[in-house]
C-alpha cells in the first residue's frame, strides 16, 4: 500500500430509508402511514442522512436511524425483522455501495419503492463516499428527499418543500463560514489517518494525504509511514488528524516520529454523547475550528 496524496477516494453508496411503521408493533403502530395521524414512518442509514430527513419531513415523520450512535455505518448489518421492514416501506432512498447489508436488503425486500440519491449527491471523487462533508451536496440530497417524500406524502408536498428550503439556507450558510474560515491557511496540506475527506478537501481547496487509504481498518506498511513522517517534515505540517470512531494509533505514530500535534477531526458518519456538537452543522463548525488552529488560518 501506498499513502494517497489526492482529495479523490472512492465512490459508495449512501443510504436514506424512508419506510413505514412496524406491523404488529404497540409502540410504531403499522406499517406504512399511520393510520391514526397520518404521519410517515421514516429509516435513515445513518447520521447525516437522519440529520436531513428530520429537517425536511419535520412532525410529519417519526424519523428512526439503522446504524446506532457511536457505530461505523460501513460495518452495519441488519436482522431478519430489519430487512422484513424494509419491505413494507413507503419509500426506501438509497445510494448503492456504501452499507451491503443494506443493498442485499433492498433489492430483496424494497426494489419497488428504492430511490436512488447518487444524482443528488454529484459523487465524483472515486472512491469516496463522504459527500455530505461539502454542505452544498448535502443540501442538493434535501431538495431531493423533499421530492420525493412529496411524491409518497402529496398533501404535505409543500411543508417538505418549505423545510428543505430552509434546510438549504443553513447549509450554504454553514458553507459560507467555511469558505471564509479556510480562506487564508499557512497551510493547505490536509494530513489524515485515512482519506475520508476528500469532498471537504475539494470544496475548501485543501489537499488531502491520506496515511492510508478509504477504508478506516486498513493498515500502514513501515514503507508507508516512513513516507507520510518525510512528507510532514519537508512540507512543515503541523497537525496530523484522526477520526473519532477509529483508532488513532496511525496518526499517533506518525505525530510522534515528526512532532507535529495530533487533532480529531470528524467525517460525522455517526453523532453521540461524545461528539463535539448536537448535530450536523454544530459538528461541522467544531471541526472548522479544529482546521483553522490546525493549518492554521488566519481570520479575514
Amino acid at each position: 500500500m501506498r499513502i494517497v496524496f489526492s482529495t479523490a477516494a472512492r465512490s459508495l453508496g449512501v443510504v436514506l430509508l424512508v419506510s413505514a411503521a412496524l406491523p404488529g408493533c404497540a409502540e410504531t403502530g403499522a406499517a406504512g402511514s399511520n393510520e391514526s395521524d397520518g404521519s410517515l414512518e421514516i429509516r435513515t442509514a445513518f447520521y447525516p442522512l437522519q440529520f436531513v430527513t428530520e429537517r425536511v419531513a419535520g412532525p410529519a415523520a417519526d424519523v428512526r436511524n439503522l446504524t446506532k450512535a457511536g457505530a461505523e455505518p460501513h460495518d452495519l448489518e441488519l436482522g431478519p425483522r430489519e430487512v422484513a421492514d424494509l419491505g413494507s416501506a413507503d419509500l426506501v432512498v438509497y445510494l448503492s455501495g456504501f452499507q451491503p447489508a443494506v443493498d442485499t436488503a433492498v433489492a430483496q425486500e424494497a426494489a419497488a419503492s428504492a430511490y436512488d440519491v447518487a444524482d443528488a449527491a454529484r459523487l465524483d471523487l472515486g472512491s469516496d463516499p463522504h459527500f455530505w462533508l461539502d454542505p452544498t451536496r448535502l443540501a442538493d440530497v434535501a431538495d431531493a428527499v423533499a421530492g420525493r417524500l412529496g411524491e409518497v406524502d402529496p398533501g404535505r408536498a409543500g411543508e417538505f418543500r418549505r423545510n428543505a428550503e430552509g434546510l438549504r439556507r443553513d447549509l450554504l450558510g454553514l458553507d459560507r463560514d467555511l469558505s471564509e474560515g479556510l480562506g487564508d491557511c499557512e497551510s493547505r496540506d490536509l494530513v489524515t489517518s485515512h482519506t475520508a475527506f476528500g469532498y471537504l478537501a475539494q470544496r475548501y481547496r485543501l489537499d488531502q494525504h491520506g496515511i492510508t487509504g478509504i477504508s478506516p481498518d486498513s493498515e500502514p506498511t513501515s514503507g508507508d509511514l516512513a513516507e507520510v513522517a518525510d512528507f510532514v517534515r519537508t512540507h512543515a505540517v503541523r497537525t496530523i488528524y484522526h477520526e473519532p470512531l477509529v483508532s488513532s494509533d496511525v496518526a499517533a505514530t506518525v505525530a510522534k516520529e515528526t512532532g507535529a500535534r495530533m487533532a480529531s477531526l470528524d467525517p460525522v458518519e455517526g453523532l453521540d454523547d461524545s461528539s463535539a456538537g448536537g448535530d450536523y452543522i454544530e459538528v461541522m463548525r467544531a471541526n472548522l475550528a479544529t482546521l483553522r488552529e490546525g493549518q492554521p488560518c488566519r481570520t479575514r
